[in-house]
């Protein structure tokens, strides 16, 4: 399991072919499934474009709060592994924000808790997000619901 914060981009699918090319040595054939999410910063939000974003993070406490969703992760599903890497800093658009990959001997666990690592941390990791406009700059006041069955996408 590794997780890790980054103040300078990376290359989503670069860091998964390594660190899953790592598993393959230490886990041979044992998981069956890898179930991974990109996630990159958009130009708009609320209705306004957004020209840059800036992330910021309360070091030592948002590490240990993602180590706790993943560990959750590990109790609730039968997962061999996880990676997770989370930008803070300045952002443009396009540039990834966030992966979260779990590998499992099967695709139902490693979806759900794929989805569970993402939504969790998009609801409870103290992380703070700074918008720049054209008009200014903004402090983002919500976060993303939690997650439900029935949640409409957006």
């Amino acid at each position: 399991m590794r997780i890790e914060l980054r103040d300078q981009p990376f290359a989503p699918l670069a860091e998964l072919a390594d660190y899953q090319a790592r598993l393959d040595e230490r886990l041979p054939g044992q998981y069956g499934a890898t179930a991974i999410f990109i996630g990159t910063m958009r130009d708009f939000n609320d209705g306004d474009p957004v020209q840059r974003m800036t992330l910021e993070h309360y070091p030592g406490m948002t590490e240990r709060q993602l180590q706790r969703i993943v560990e959750t992760a590990f109790q609730d599903w039968p997962l061999l592994n996880a990676l997770v890497i989370h930008r803070v800093g300045a952002l443009q658009p396009n540039d990834p924000i966030v992966l979260v990959a779990v590998w499992s001997a099967h695709r139902a666990a490693a979806f759900a808790a794929c989805r569970f690592i993402m939504e969790e941390l998009k609801a409870k990791a103290p992380f703070w997000k700074r918008e720049n406009l054209a008009t200014g700059s903004r402090w983002v006041e919500h976060n993303t619901e939690e997650f439900s069955e029935s949640a409409t996408p957006d």
